[in-house]
This record gives structure tokens, C-alpha cells and sequence, in this order.
């Protein structure tokens, strides 16, 4: 185990596995800081589009993540995500910005510059984390790794629900091929490929509700923390 004081909760698995839904309801739950690094790549995606920087230019590229700064901003009922002081927390879900993520997330300089601002935001706090390489890349020595995964029709259809909702007029189709593009290029990126931990505990959560999920964390934190 480490020597830190504070303990790390790292959950990683395949987009629209309900990741987020999971890592805030624990932090809640558990009185933890909650970081959603998708979050961060889905801003640092909007300035992009935003300012049409070339991705493959390099130099354009760096130059562009000096100027990004990327704050979470809790208020009563969630917590907003703003880029350059301006909240986004809405924008960066729409189906656009989900299009474009996992492209913008295999470059390097875009890695390198989004790690370096988690492990910074991790390094006093009690923190809950979710993303594709929390626990192999930004964490490695979590205090609980979980790996979720879910059905992939499951997934689409929990996605295409959950659009619905925000008014957003999207197909099942559009959303299956856009999860499968997502997995694709998130499983084989060079840059921290996602990929389950050696330690991380499986959550395949196809079949379960919010509240089983929850549980099932909360009990495993639980074993852990009695281990500490």
C-alpha cells in the first residue's frame, strides 16, 4: 500500500458504462472529491474545434493547451465543469464533442498536459476519478481500482436515453457506431490505451441498477479501507 495520507478511488472502464453516474453517487456517498477526466478531454476538445486547431499540428497544438485551463466548480446540486471560467458542463455531452473526444485524447501533448492536472488534483484530497487510464496511467498505486463494463447494446441504449432526454435528436445506429468508433480508438491509442488494471476489480454492471452499483463499490471500498 502507499504512504499517502489520502485515498484514491480509480474507475476506468468503456464510455457510457455509467462511470461518472457511479464516481459521483460514491464521492457523495463517501464524502470524496469527484474528478471526471473524460470531462477534461471532452473541454480540451471544444477549445479545439472552437479555435480549429489542426491536430496534426504539433506546435499549434501545444501552443493551444497553454491557453486551456480546466476547473471544477461545485455548487449545491452538481459539479460544473468550466473552461477558461466559462461553465461548459452542458456543451461537452453533446453528440459532436462525443464524436471527436477519443480522437483528440490519443495525442500525446493532450495526455501528457491532462495527467499532469489530475495527479495534481490528487495529491492531498480524498478523490473519486473516473476515466479510461486512472488506474494504470494516472494512479497506478489507487488505493481500489475498479473496472466497469457493460453490454454493448445495453450501452447504446442507456446513451441514446439519456440524449433523448437532454433533447438532443439522435438514432440507436448513430450511437452504435459512435460507442464502437470510441472503443476502438480508445482500446488501441498508443497513449495510455484503456485496459484493465492487474488489480482492478471488475464491474460489469449489464444487468444492474444504480443503487446495486453503488453498493458493490461501497462494499469493496469498505474491504479496503479495513485493510489500510
Amino acid at each position: 500500500m502507499t504512504h499517502r495520507h489520502n485515498f484514491i478511488i480509480a474507475i476506468d472502464g468503456f464510455s457510457s458504462c455509467g462511470k461518472s453516474t457511479v464516481a459521483k453517487a460514491l464521492a457523495k456517498k463517501l464524502k470524496f472529491v469527484f474528478i471526471d477526466s473524460g470531462a477534461m478531454y471532452r473541454a480540451v476538445t471544444l477549445y479545439f474545434m472552437r479555435e480549429q486547431i489542426d491536430l496534426e499540428n504539433g506546435e499549434a497544438v501545444a501552443n493551444a493547451l497553454e491557453n486551456i485551463h480546466i476547473d471544477f466548480i461545485p455548487n449545491s446540486d452538481k459539479t460544473e465543469i468550466h473552461l477558461n471560467d466559462e461553465d461548459i458542463s452542458d456543451e461537452i455531452r453533446q453528440m459532436y464533442i462525443s464524436d471527436k473526444v477519443s480522437e483528440v485524447s490519443t495525442i500525446k501533448a493532450v495526455r501528457t498536459a491532462m495527467v499532469a492536472q489530475q495527479q495534481k488534483l490528487g495529491k492531498r484530497r480524498n478523490i473519486v476519478m473516473d476515466g479510461r487510464d486512472i488506474g494504470t496511467t494516472v494512479f497506478p498505486d489507487a488505493d481500489l481500482k475498479i473496472f466497469m463494463t457493460a453490454d454493448p447494446q445495453v450501452r447504446a441504449a442507456r446513451r441514446y436515453l439519456e440524449l433523448l432526454s437532454k433533447g438532443e435528436q439522435v438514432t440507436m445506429e448513430e450511437i452504435i457506431k459512435n460507442l464502437a468508433h470510441r472503443d476502438h480508438i480508445d482500446s488501441t491509442r498508443e497513449e495510455s490505451p484503456l485496459r484493465k488494471a492487474e488489480d482492478a476489480i471488475v464491474l460489469d454492471n449489464s444487468h444492474m441498477t444504480q443503487e446495486d452499483q453503488l453498493t458493490f463499490v461501497i462494499d469493496e471500498y469498505t474491504k479496503r479501507r479495513a485493510s489500510k
